[in-house]
């Protein structure tokens, strides 16, 4: 049964639906969406080494400690590339990622026992996360950064109404299919119908970013009442349930069904001489996509928070959004920023994006994630 495989498999737990998921799944793959699995070990690792600092200045004061998703670092990630565009442009200040394994958990935890956070800013923080660390912490977690650049992304996107979470880029969740092997279902009720049997890969809404943007989407197409029915349906029609993105989009591209809940990015990644492009179709139910903007945000005990406001402020620059785009697989935040034409031909924008605002999720989403994960265990 499909149920069990998704018991076994995601290890799910309705104790652990409150304790949601660091930013995009913590571990981003190809759409620019992180996806590795939740832990409860408090762990980090550093991924860029110290290059020097200005004469006579203290260290601490010239090294920008970033907390951020493991996939946004590294050779050619997005990451790697805002930190030596930045260090070019100020001179001896270095710029240090780590990874929490617990992601944005970590922080609030340690903010609760009064901890030192020991890092200055946040890359990677979606809305949900942002409402459960002020519904946890009597402070804020995060300050407000009052960047330059701050009005130059899209209206749209800005999730915090106190300005403090700064969106860098943002993206659309929606299905990706193999068209040699079913037809695009374009509507969520054409899901659940027997054609449909078992053919759609869907993630953990408790410790994945996507999957929980799914379930959301789910919500705001079928309300607060009749979600769960619909989840029903979707359980009795045999959809798969994986703990992340990363092992979903895996289960799909080893055909283990022609269906995947992803990014309408997929085909800017995917695209190429030899790629079969049938397996990369990308479907908006209803026309629809669920918005999901990456943010970023200064811690309020940050030991460098001059350097952390030149950092976010240099990430919504024209040049650093047009970078994010293409190595993070994501749409800028920022109004009027090109890409480029290869991006802008194989990415897909739903003609009616859809998503929750801060305040419609403000002691909404963690119980809406509950019920959900009591009906998928039952």
């Amino acid at each position: 049964m499909k149920r069990r495989t998704f018991l076994r498999t995601a290890g799910i737990s309705v104790a652990g639906a409150t304790a949601l998921a660091g930013c995009s799944d913590a571990e981003q793959t190809e759409e620019g969406s992180p996806t590795a699995t939740e832990t409860d070990t408090a762990t980090e690792t550093s991924t860029a080494a110290r290059t020097g600092t200005t004469t006579g200045t203290p260290m601490a004061e010239r090294t920008l400690q970033v907390a951020t998703y493991s996939s946004f670092t590294g050779e050619g990630t997005a990451g790697n590339w805002l930190k030596s565009a930045f260090e070019s442009a100020h001179d001896g200040v270095t710029v240090e990622f780590v990874t929490p394994e617990n992601g944005l958990n970590q922080y609030i935890l340690r903010r609760q026992q009064g901890a030192p956070l020991d890092v200055d800013a946040y890359v990677g923080l979606n809305t949900s996360e942002l409402v459960r660390a002020d519904q946890e912490l009597d402070g804020s977690l995060f300050a407000t950064p009052d960047l330059e650049r701050a009005g130059d992304v899209k209206p749209e996107l800005q999730a915090d109404p106190r300005g403090r979470a700064i969106p860098y880029d943002t993206g659309y969740i929606s299905l990706v299919y193999d068209e040699s092997e079913v037809e695009n279902p374009a509507t969520f009720d054409t899901l659940t119908t027997d054609p449909y049997r078992g053919d759609l890969i869907a993630q953990n809404a408790q410790q994945s970013d996507p999957g929980r943007a799914f379930l959301l989407w789910t919500i705001a197409e079928k309300g607060p009442d009749g979600y769960l029915d619909y989840w029903r349906d979707l359980l009795d029609n045999d959809v798969t349930i994986l703990s992340d993105w990363e092992p979903a989009y895996q289960a799909y591209q080893n055909e283990e069904a022609p269906m995947v809940v992803s990014y309408s990015t997929d085909q800017v990644y995917y695209h190429g001489e030899g790629v079969d492009m049938s397996r990369h179709q990308v479907g908006f139910l209803n026309d629809q996509g669920y918005a999901n903007p990456e943010m970023m945000g200064l811690f309020t005990d940050a030991n460098a928070p001059e350097i952390g406001r030149q950092f976010m402020d240099f990430a919504l620059s024209p040049e650093a959004q047009a970078e994010i785009a293409v190595r993070n697989v994501q749409f800028p935040a920022v109004e009027g920023v090109d890409p480029g034409a290869e991006f802008s031909q194989y990415a897909d924008e739903p003609g009616e994006p859809v998503t929750f605002t801060y305040d419609e999720l403000a002691g909404n989403v963690e119980g809406w994630i509950e019920d959900w994960a009591r009906e998928v265990s039952a």
